[in-house]
């Protein structure tokens, strides 16, 4: 580029406003500062860009070549300008977030529904999967954060907050009412029909990393992606479901369902908030933070 942008500027304004006085006002410059950058420009490209008139100033044919690109990138630069701005005021933007089921239904909805209330110009973008997998959305950039369940590979760079407490239990429905009330040894799980989550979530390592603490293996007769579709299994009398007791508590309570009870029960584990550090916040991502945070006004 053989001329200051500042100069692109001053042609600009000129050339829009057809006088160097009304783009002097525009700018709220001096006259002779305008026509000093005009004529600094045309030195520069070693050609005559205006020439004057009664009125005002008209183009050359070689300034109507130049304007016409010059408009269209200092008015994009201008569009731009308002776009950031409209972030940083909360207006327009993207509030991207990773999150399994269980922190979705049980912890983020509420405040996605409130964020939408403030908010409703910023998009909302929710990708809905297991911990593995929102690790790896977070670590390649494509979420501001996510939330996950424990347990989780602590990585450098990654910050973790607990946002609450969630218990794993088993249920089952009418067909093993026998069991309703008794205390049972892990080791009973080896002759039960077991209904769990697939191998790629945490809930799952979890479970089974206790389950092998107590000398026992757990072979499932129904492996699934969901913890809702697991509760509508046990419901059926399909088998024993291993689930995060929030997801059961409802049909708990109605007595659709009861929780076995064992020798020792399965410590809590955290749901967790996860920042990649190496990422900046945008506006839209600081602003959720501070809801979660209790900050926000």
């Amino acid at each position: 580029m053989k001329a200051n942008l500042e100069y692109y500027k001053l042609f600009y304004c000129v050339a829009k406003c057809g006088s160097i006085t009304l783009a002097a006002e525009t700018l709220s410059v001096t006259q002779p500062a305008v026509s000093q950058g005009v004529r600094a420009l045309e030195r520069a490209l070693g050609a005559e860009l205006f020439v004057r008139t009664g009125k005002g100033v008209q183009l050359t044919p070689v300034g109507e070549v130049l304007y016409d690109y010059v408009c269209r990138g200092y008015e994009e630069m201008q569009t731009g300008e308002r776009k950031v701005l409209e972030m940083l005021n909360m207006e327009s933007g993207e509030l991207r977030i990773g999150a399994s089921d269980m922190t979705l239904q049980y912890y983020l909805l509420p405040y996605l529904q409130r964020f939408h209330e403030q908010y409703p110009g910023i998009r909302l973008t929710v990708t809905n999967g297991p911990t593995p997998e929102t690790m790896r959305y977070l670590g390649e950039g494509r979420i501001d954060f996510g939330f996950v369940s424990a347990p989780l590979s602590r990585k450098k760079g990654f910050a973790t907050t607990e946002v609450r407490k969630v218990r794993d239990v088993f249920v089952a429905g009418a067909r093993f009412r026998e069991l309703d009330g008794k205390v049972l040894p892990w080791s009973a799980l080896r002759e039960l029909p077991v209904i769990c989550l697939e191998k790629n979530s945490s809930t799952r390592s979890y479970v089974d990393e206790f389950l092998q603490a107590q000398d026992v293996t757990v072979h499932p007769e129904i492996e699934l992606a969901t913890s809702n579709m697991i509760v509508q299994f046990a419901l059926r009398n399909l088998g024993v479901a291993c689930v995060v007791s929030d997801f059961a508590q409802e049909y708990l309570d109605r007595g659709e369902l009861f929780e076995l009870q064992f020798e020792t029960v399965i410590p809590e584990r955290a749901m967790e908030l996860v920042i990649n550090e190496k990422l900046p916040l945008t506006s839209a991502s600081a602003k959720f933070l501070e809801m979660l945070r209790g900050r926000d006004t």
